[in-house]
């Protein structure tokens, strides 16, 4: 990581921490991992910080994600970086949501993939007009990971398994809906947020001083949530027990209000890695069940086998390297996905004591 890549101010007790990549949307390297965990451990430990503000620089994105391109590189060469990379991803992003201060997250921009790993174990998670998130692993023979086995299960009626599948972007008031942020704050108000917490007078309960503050500036009428008109369908769809059966739904989707939606839907899931497919709903059916440090190494379990299998290099050829936008899965319909190939992704892989993320708890 260079000085640049992470920006850090403190003033009035608050650590505002930028990430600083704007021409690649602020998407992590391994090195920014490592940095933010140094620097945020030390803020834990400071008694002169209060609070922690992490956002991202320019005017497009809070954090698109991890480098994909550097970790495809890796994988294709047989590195070591890309499995460096998610442990310790995998390890910060537990720790913050353990984190013992008030750590606020504003994500007025794209928040996708590692961007939502940092943000969901926040505090307050923030959203303004310009916030498009999204969980769009499947797009590249991935699945949702950061810690989505946890918290998109958790999300209210079938919206988990709905994003989860395909991958689609979001507006801040559908995030607000969905359950995956707290505040939405309008132009105004995140214009002079730094300034409002910079002169922020503390009282004994820092927590309480900061979600005070921040709700005080939040926008009193949201935008209609696009979700909230999608919802009866995305429940009664989503809801089925496996990939086959909600593209099936989809299909015979007849009321007149959703029968449109429905087809562009199966359609966008049946560009996806068939395979990918099945194991993201059955994760989203396991972390439903599942703590959060047994979420976080299901996932790199998870990982590990889509090294293996080949439709995460595939997919990142077909979409961010040649770009033709026609990956060759393998296989390439949902029929041939064997159980047995869906189960490879949830095989334990390492004793318990040589898990690499065994002391996530210790870590935290």
């Amino acid at each position: 990581m260079t000085a640049a890549e992470i920006l850090c101010e403190c003033r009035n007790h608050v650590a505002f921490v930028t990430l600083n990549r704007p021409g690649a949307l602020n998407a992590l390297s391994l090195s920014m991992i490592t940095g933010l965990r140094s620097m945020l451990q030390r803020f834990a430990r400071d008694s002169d910080v209060r609070a922690v503000v992490l956002g991202g620089a320019g005017d497009k994105a809070f954090c698109a994600g991890g480098d994909i391109r550097a970790l495809h590189r890796s994988v294709r060469e047989s590195g070591s970086m890309h499995r460096e990379f998610f442990a310790a991803e995998y390890a910060l992003d537990y720790s913050l949501h353990r984190y013992p201060k008030p750590y606020v997250v504003v994500m007025n921009g794209i928040t996708m993939g590692g961007g939502m790993g940092l943000a969901q174990g926040s505090s307050l998670r923030v959203v303004g007009e310009r916030t498009r998130m999204a969980m769009p692993e499947v797009g590249i023979g991935l699945f949702p990971d950061v810690g989505a086995s946890f918290f998109m299960p958790r999300l209210t009626g079938a919206l988990g398994p709905y994003l989860a599948l395909t991958g689609l972007q979001i507006s801040g008031a559908d995030a607000i809906y969905a359950g995956l942020a707290d505040v939405y704050l309008p132009p105004g108000s995140l214009a002079v947020l730094p300034d409002e917490l910079g002169s922020i007078p503390w009282t004994d309960d820092g927590r309480a001083d900061v979600r005070r503050l921040i709700h005080a500036l939040a926008a009193r009428e949201l935008p209609a949530p696009a979700l909230g008109v999608l919802r009866p369908a995305i429940d009664h769809h989503f809801s089925q027990e496996s990939v086959a059966a909600i593209l099936g739904s989809l299909e015979a989707e007849a009321r007149p209000e959703y029968r449109e939606w429905a087809q562009q839907t199966a359609k966008l899931m049946r560009t996806r890695s068939p395979t990918l497919l099945s194991v993201t709903l059955r994760q989203m059916q396991r972390g439903g069940t599942l703590d959060l440090a047994a979420c976080f190494r299901m996932e790199i379990g998870m990982i590990e086998r889509c090294f293996e299998h080949g439709d995460f290099v595939e997919g990142v050829r077909a979409l961010l390297t040649d770009k033709d936008h026609a990956p060759r899965w393998r296989p390439g319909s949902l029929a041939e996905v064997t159980q047995a190939s869906v189960d490879s992704f949830f095989r334990e892989r390492w004793s318990a004591r040589l898990h690499p993320l065994a002391h996530l708890e210790e870590i935290a």
